[in-house]
């Protein structure tokens, strides 16, 4: 019983894990104030584009909600050094078809990770676990185990980005299409590889903060339990 109370624990710690680190990618690309305008002045973008910041911008919002699932289609009009057109071509829509396949499988799986822990959590209590104690106890260290995990694949990816940024796309993409030409394709010039490196900084960051904060609260309340003989 010991060693299921533990897999459930560590299984629940794991979940919640990744629901942060999920939450922390949907917290830069969405919910920080400017973060796009930031960069596309840091990188130059709308001089490279042709494009006013404002037009870039909406361009932004409107990828953003594809990618997130609150439009249909790709299909943007814009102005491009003073002419209107459409934004993004056939070869990008088709990679951002994948992209927005990444994203919403991303959502799902958040979702069924938190299912996942509160079964673990159910169980818990159904195998007559003593939660109070065990529970913030198995918590802490399963997700030290994780961010450990996390810290060093992170260390990995920022030794050499460039490399890890290729990988990525060949574990993900069964397929050319994200190899963009500059010439022809906007996309790429909107989000640099820079621009990735930059967002994955972020990403790592709020994450560390947030787990940081959750392992220090479960090592508090387990401390506490056992002071107290929970």
């Amino acid at each position: 019983m010991k060693l299921l109370h533990w897999s459930l624990g560590i299984i629940c710690a794991f979940c919640l894990m990744i629901t942060f680190l999920i939450t922390s990618v949907e917290a830069v690309t969405y919910w920080i104030p400017g973060y796009y305008e930031r960069e596309y002045t840091k990188y130059a973008v709308t001089e490279d584009v042709h494009m006013t910041m404002d037009d870039l911008l909406d361009v932004t919002h409107e990828m953003m909600s594809y990618l997130r699932g609150d439009r249909e289609d790709l299909h943007v009009m814009t102005v491009v050094d003073g002419q209107p057109r459409e934004f993004f071509n056939a070869r990008e829509i088709a990679h951002m078809e994948d992209v927005r396949g990444l994203f919403i499988g991303g959502l799902h799986l958040r979702t069924g990770c938190l299912i996942l822990a509160a079964l673990a959590v159910i169980l818990l209590a159904v195998t007559k676990a003593k939660l109070r104690s065990f529970l913030p106890s198995v918590l802490w260290k399963g997700s030290v185990l994780f961010f450990l995990a996390a810290a060093v694949i992170g260390g990995i990816i920022a030794s050499d980005f460039s490399r890890c940024f290729i990988v990525f796309h060949h574990i993900f993409f069964d397929n050319d299409l994200w190899i963009l030409d500059p010439s022809t394709d906007l996309l790429i010039n909107i989000v640099p590889e820079p621009f990735f490196a930059d967002t994955a900084l972020y990403i790592g960051l709020i994450f560390g903060g947030i787990s940081l904060i959750f392992i220090a609260a479960c090592l508090i309340l387990s401390r506490r339990s056992r002071k107290y003989g929970a």
